[in-house]
C-alpha cells in the first residue's frame, strides 16, 4: 500500500489534468494483454492496421508482465493543456541512463532489443512513441480527451457539492481518504508512506488502467492514475431511450439529449456520445435553450448545458437542480 500525507497546506493542491504521453504509454498494456481492457477492445480493432508499420518489439519492451511502465513514460503533466509534442520533446532531453536504469528495473534485465548505448534506447524509444501516436492516437485523441475532460468536470462538480474528500472516495475502490492521507491498494507493492511536502498531488484520469496506480519510484512527485468513468460508450453512439411525449413534441434527437443532460455537458461531448457532429448538438442545444428546457454556462473552455427544471417536468422526472452548473 501507498500513503501520501498531506498537510494542512496540501489540501488546496490537490489538482486534476489530461497527459497525453501517459495516456499512450498506459496504453502499451492493452496492447500486451488485450484481455484485461475489454472496454477497449473496439479500439483495438480500430488501429489493428494502423500498427503494422510500427516498432512493436520496441513499444512492447517498455512495459513488463505485471503491466507497469517507467517512470519517465507517465510524467505529472505540468498543465491541464499538456500537449503531446511537449512531452515527447521532455522525454527526448531526460537522462538517457536514467530511463536505461528504468527499464532495467522493470523487468530484471534490460531487455534485448532496447540494449546498447543508452542514448541511442532513449532516442529510438521515442521515436517509437511518436510514430505510435501519429498512427493509432492523433486520429481519435479528440474523442479520447473529450472523455477525459468530461471525467474532470464530473470531479470538479463534485467537489463543489461534496468536497474533496468524499469526491476522491469514489474515483477508485482502490483509493481511501482519510484524514490526512491519500491511501492506494496497490497489486505487487510494499507498504511505502510518503509526505506530499508542498509538491502538490496531480491527479490523471485514463482508459488504461482499472485500479489507481501511481509511480513506481517513490521519489517521484505525488501523482495518482485512475480510471476515467464513461468509458463504456467511448467507441459506439449512444442509444438513450426517451420519453415517449417527449419525442412526439422534440423528435427523437432533440428527446435523447434533453435526457441525457440529467448531469451537464459540452457540445462536444455530447455529438462524440450521439454519434453526430458538434455541430449539428450545437443547433439542437440552441432550440432547447430558446425554449428554456436547457441552460448553458461556461466552464474553463467549454460551454456546458444541463437540463431545466421546465425540462425535467416535461420528461417527468424529479428536479434536483440539475439546471445549476458549478
Amino acid at each position: 500500500m501507498l500513503e501520501y500525507t498531506l498537510a494542512e497546506s496540501d489540501l488546496g493542491d490537490v489538482r486534476f489534468s489530461v497527459s497525453p504521453l501517459c495516456q499512450m504509454s498506459l496504453s502499451l498494456r492493452s496492447l500486451k494483454d488485450p484481455a484485461r481492457y475489454p472496454l477497449q477492445l473496439p479500439w483495438l480493432q480500430r488501429i489493428e492496421a494502423r500498427r503494422s508499420g510500427l516498432d512493436l518489439e520496441i513499444l512492447l519492451a517498455l512495459t513488463n508482465d505485471r503491466l507497469w511502465t517507467p517512470d519517465l513514460l507517465t510524467p505529472r503533466p505540468s498543465s491541464p493543456l499538456t500537449r503531446i509534442e511537449d512531452e515527447l520533446d521532455g522525454l527526448a532531453r531526460a537522462d538517457p541512463g536514467r530511463f536505461v536504469h528504468q527499464l532495467s528495473a522493470l523487468h530484471g534485465i534490460v531487455p534485448a532489443v532496447l540494449r546498447g548505448a543508452s542514448g541511442k534506447v532513449l532516442e529510438r524509444s521515442v521515436d517509437a512513441l511518436n510514430a505510435y501516436w501519429e498512427s493509432c492516437f492523433r486520429p481519435d485523441w479528440l474523442r479520447m480527451r473529450t472523455l477525459l475532460e468530461s471525467d474532470i468536470a464530473y470531479r470538479g462538480r463534485q467537489i463543489a457539492q461534496a468536497g474533496l474528500a468524499s469526491t476522491m472516495n469514489g474515483i477508485s475502490l482502490s483509493m481511501k481518504v482519510a484524514g490526512n492521507a491519500v491511501s492506494l491498494q496497490l497489486r505487487h507493492s510494499s507498504d511505502n508512506s510518503q509526505p506530499v511536502a508542498g509538491r502538490g498531488i496531480t491527479l490523471v484520469p485514463t482508459m488504461f488502467t482499472t485500479l489507481a496506480c501511481a509511480p513506481n519510484d517513490r521519489r517521484e512527485p505525488p501523482m495518482i492514475l485512475y480510471a476515467a468513468r464513461g468509458q463504456g460508450g467511448m467507441w459506439q453512439p449512444e442509444r438513450i431511450a426517451s420519453d415517449a411525449g417527449a419525442i412526439e413534441l422534440l423528435g427523437v434527437t432533440r428527446a435523447g439529449l434533453l435526457t441525457a443532460l440529467k448531469e451537464p455537458a459540452s457540445p462536444t461531448e455530447l455529438g462524440i456520445r450521439f454519434g453526430v457532429t458538434a455541430s449539428a448538438v450545437n443547433q439542437h442545444l440552441r432550440a432547447l435553450r430558446i425554449g428554456r428546457l436547457v441552460t448553458s454556462t461556461r466552464h474553463g473552455r467549454s460551454v456546458l448545458y444541463a437540463r431545466s427544471e421546465l425540462g425535467s417536468a416535461l420528461l417527468g422526472a424529479p428536479s434536483t437542480g440539475q439546471g445549476q452548473v458549478p
